[in-house]
């Protein structure tokens, strides 16, 4: 089924919030991780962000087939404009922000998997990491956390707009992607 200005079809609305929830969990625990020097973590929050990055891809594939959301009302063209750049904006950075995370890990030796099912493998000497490339590294990791605030802020100000929709301009954007008809 494809959406529709009134309904999202179950498949937007599960994959949305799959990604969604995943991302900002993911972005919790990465700053947790590094505020706290817990890097026994970074297994679990690679595991998982590869696991998110299989729905992200998913759900590129599905808003590419199905398009991006249509307004439910009339809007102005700045607004229109501005709603589809934040929309594609945040896909981009969905997709760009694991691959930095892949190629910081990989570049620098760790290497990166799902759980205990190695993908790209780690390379160590003497218990330490031997970094790939050293300056691939750094880009990656430097490019991992600015990428991962800069989302944070944008889903932050994504859902500013979608509860400004649903208080101040009483129409049914929200709804919608709760899965509720409009009424």
């Amino acid at each position: 089924m494809m959406d529709t200005k009134q309904k999202f079809s179950l498949a937007t609305i599960a994959l949305h919030w799959l990604v969604a929830a995943s991302i900002i969990g993911l972005i919790a625990l990465g700053i947790y991780m590094v505020e706290t020097e817990s890097w026994h973590l970074y297994h679990i929050h690679k595991s998982i962000g590869l696991l998110a990055f299989a729905a992200i891809l998913a759900r590129l594939a599905w808003r590419w087939r199905n398009g991006l959301p249509q307004p439910v009302r009339p809007m102005s063209r700045i607004a229109h404009v501005t709603a589809v750049a934040a929309h594609i904006v945040l896909l981009i950075l969905t997709v760009v922000l694991p691959i930095t995370g892949m190629i910081y890990s990989g570049a620098s030796g760790n290497g990166f998997g799902i759980f205990d099912w190695e993908i790209f493998p780690s390379r160590y000497d003497a218990g330490q990491a031997v970094p790939l490339s050293a300056q691939w590294s750094d880009i990656g990791q430097a490019m991992h956390g600015y990428l991962g605030y800069l989302l944070l802020t944008l889903i932050v100000l994504h859902a500013a707009a979608a509860l400004k929709h649903h208080v101040i301009d009483k129409d049914a954007t929200l709804k919608r992607m709760l899965g509720r008809t409009p009424g």
